[in-house]
């Protein structure tokens, strides 16, 4: 398997030791959790009507991402309002 810099620098760190655990990790895990539950929390529904074809190949996508498409478009939307959602230029 090939690594690029990145990953050789940091293989390298971990084999110096030069890696230590943080003294607050239990605070750091719980605010972590309780982050992501608040994230993952659906409480409002929201329905849109959508082109056949559209949701034809929404279903695919999600299909191919062994996920229901509800979750995908939910996903989607989240990502581009937080400014997370990355164009592909193929």
């Amino acid at each position: 398997m090939a690594r690029d810099k990145e990953e050789k620098k940091l293989a390298e760190e971990i084999e110096k030791d030069e890696w230590k655990p943080m003294k607050s990790s239990a605070a750091l895990k719980k605010k972590l959790r309780a982050a992501a539950k608040t994230t993952m929390l659906k409480d409002q529904r929201m329905n849109i009507r959508i082109a056949k074809r559209d949701l034809e190949s929404l279903k695919a996508k999600a299909l191919e991402e062994g996920m229901p498409y509800q979750s995908l478009v939910s996903s989607v939307l989240h990502k581009y309002i937080s400014g997370r959602l990355v164009e592909s230029h193929k």
